[in-house]
């Protein structure tokens, strides 16, 4: 998939200083240019590193007087997810602006690439971003299949990375490697999202026999585990769990054969293409007619309505619950400079996680930035890094606050429903409206 690069406040002036360990870093991104995922090969610096006032065992930062602070960004922004990526892009947009475009006198330059919400993409969009030597901070992206690789690669360059979207346990897990000890978000775990989808599949809908499918991304590969065993736990039984590919068109086999197991419902935390082919195709299938399927947060999108059309209306999604009253008390006027902004409502669910990113990032790099009289800006990465894990504040989404593997935010769950085929019509609360709780 072609990327593409969006720029504000395009100038130059920043420089990177790392020592002699700059040569590793180089030659690690020219092998990753080439497509290879290298193991993690311990802190790269071998000394600490000193430039002007700072010192900093990974390297220092240095951003002349009125040059840009560089900050980069990867989520998708083509194809059928795109909402996702746009709507948190937009997000960490608002917060900029929030903050006047400007960190202590120096603009604000946000690059963004797009990963495609896949491996490959991932790989992609975080190798161009560590190749740029000024980057300070990266945020994003949406998607799980993109950050597990890319998170290593920023790391690896030195580069702390915010994520906005991506939810799968292990970026967050207790036993998560080394690689990822840049990697933080301020987005919810699925060992959240998992348990609690199971309690209502179990308790709300009164399913007792499921089927559960995902596309073999980390995401919904992930999901769909946590939600299997805590379904079990609770009493219930899973009869399988069917795996499909994102591109898949044909959905009649596997839905076929899920129809001679007789579940009590299809739960699918799975993409929109392949999600859209199964909502219109399972009610053809006899046996499925009337059996309930649940999709997950990368559903929330008017494409979903676009790509479903009729057969969108009464289809449900387990979801974070992004109703003002469960929002910070900032919620409501972030939304307005959303719209302010873009001339629409939000067009998915995580703008507010990705201004918290954003505002976090800002926060960190004025904690730690050592401004000299002559307006020159040092800023140490490993003093960034360690600034942001400690930052704690109210944000527009909910309380933020990072545990030692880069969990920062907390999860509340709910269950929305799609009322209407419109795509227009498309508006979190209404279409789809919160049904639970």
């Amino acid at each position: 998939m072609r990327n593409r690069s969006f720029h504000v406040w395009a100038s130059r002036g920043a420089t990177c200083s790392a020592g002699k360990p700059r040569a590793w870093r180089h030659a690690w991104l020219a092998a990753a240019a080439l497509g290879g995922m290298l193991p993690f090969l311990g802190p790269m610096p071998a000394h600490a590193v000193k430039v002007g006032p700072v010192t900093d065992p990974i390297g220092v930062i240095r951003i002349p007087k009125g040059a840009p602070i560089q900050i980069g960004g990867y989520w998708v922004i083509s194809g059928p997810d795109t909402a996702l990526g746009t709507d948190s892009m937009r997000g960490a947009r608002v917060s900029f602006k929030d903050h006047g475009d400007a960190i202590d006198g120096h603009p604000i330059k946000f690059s963004v690439e797009d990963d495609g919400c896949n491996a490959e993409g991932g790989q992609t969009a975080a190798t161009k971003l560590a190749a740029n030597p000024n980057i300070v901070i990266v945020l994003g992206p949406a998607c799980s299949s993109a950050a597990t690789p890319a998170a290593p690669i920023l790391w690896r360059a030195g580069i702390t990375n915010i994520g906005t979207a991506c939810t799968a346990p292990a970026l967050t897990a207790a036993d998560r490697k080394p690689e990822y000890d840049g990697f933080v978000r301020t987005i919810f775990s699925d060992s959240e999202q998992g348990k609690a989808d199971a309690n209502w599949l179990y308790k709300q809908l009164g399913a007792r026999k499921v089927v559960a499918i995902h596309d073999g991304s980390p995401y919904a590969q992930q999901l769909a585990a946590v939600m299997a065993k805590n379904f079990e736990a609770l009493g219930g039984k899973v009869l399988s769990t069917e795996a499909v590919a994102p591109t898949d068109v044909d959905m009649h086999p596997v839905l076929t054969r899920i129809a001679t197991e007789k579940p009590d419902a299809i739960y699918m935390p799975i993409f929109v293409a392949a999600a859209a082919q199964i909502v219109r195709q399972a009610p053809t299938i006899p046996g499925l007619e009337k059996t309930p399927l649940i999709g997950g947060g990368a559903l929330m999108a008017p494409d979903m309505i676009q790509a479903v059309g009729q057969q969108i209306i009464g289809f449900r999604i387990t979801y974070p619950d992004v109703s003002p009253d469960s929002m910070g008390k900032g919620y409501p006027k972030m939304v307005d400079e959303y719209k302010q902004m873009f001339g629409e409502a939000p067009i998915s669910g995580y703008h507010a996680n990705a201004y918290d990113a954003a505002t976090m990032a800002v926060m960190a790099i004025k904690k730690v930035a050592v401004i000299e009289k002559d307006g020159t800006m040092y800023i140490g990465r490993k003093a960034l890094r360690d600034a942001v894990f400690a930052t704690t504040f109210e944000g527009v989404g909910g309380p933020i606050g990072c545990d030692k593997y880069g969990e920062c935010a907390q999860f509340k769950p709910a269950v929305y429903e799609y009322t209407n085929a419109d795509p227009s019509t498309f508006k979190i609360g209404v279409n789809p409206k919160r049904i639970y709780p």
